[in-house]
């Protein structure tokens, strides 16, 4: 082959693969390190809520951040925050003994300049004081601010469906049971009742 026509062959290669290799480079994450930062945040809010750590939990908020919490009860700042959660899990007048939650993500974090969002579901354990141990399946959300090279929540939001859900399966289910045990008792007490009217006749 003529050494001319060869040069021309290898330079036509290199200009039709150069885009590809052009679009690889771009398709590189810019916020590789980003999403690594957000997903150790996430992985402490996890463990701190399976610890009953509410101070590992907060170390992860912005001082301002806010939290609406399952019952949707709202705190703001770390004092209300801290002050909500030992209220509700703990001992005494707490209403749970403990709560535990498996998450995941349900899509990669989206961002606007510094500013994460994202979101996913969790799988609840309740342990009440005054009652036996329920599952409830729950949604969370999330926003994240980037100050001085670090990522904070500023905002967490967690939600339940409130039309289909296992405490309401519950209520359903007692419900049922009263119904049938007024009726046996109707039955019953219609039955003593013509025993005794027969009785006087």
């Amino acid at each position: 082959m003529n050494k001319k026509v060869f040069l021309w062959i290898a330079l036509l290669f290199l200009l039709a693969f150069r885009p590809l290799a052009g679009h690889a480079a771009d398709g590189a994450d810019p916020h590789a390190e980003d999403r690594k930062q957000l997903l150790q945040i996430f992985s402490d809010i996890e463990n701190g809520i399976n610890e009953q750590n509410i101070e590992r939990m907060v170390a992860q908020m912005d001082e301002n951040a806010t939290v609406i919490w399952l019952n949707a009860e709202a705190s703001r700042g770390h004092a209300e925050i801290k002050a909500y959660y030992k209220r509700m899990v703990g001992s005494g007048e707490a209403i749970l003994k403990k709560y535990t939650t498996k998450a995941k993500v349900g899509a990669p974090a989206r961002f606007f300049g510094d500013i994460a969002v994202a979101d996913g579901t969790m799988a609840d354990e309740f342990l009440p004081i005054r009652r036996d141990a329920f599952k409830l399946n729950s949604n969370w959300s999330v926003t994240c601010a980037k100050r001085n090279g670090q990522w904070k929540i500023v905002h967490l939001h967690l939600s339940a469906n409130v039309f289909n859900n296992n405490l309401l399966d519950e209520v359903k289910q007692l419900v049922w049971y009263a119904g049938a045990g007024g009726l046996l008792a109707g039955l019953v007490l219609m039955f003593g009742i013509g025993r005794l009217t027969r009785g006087k006749k």
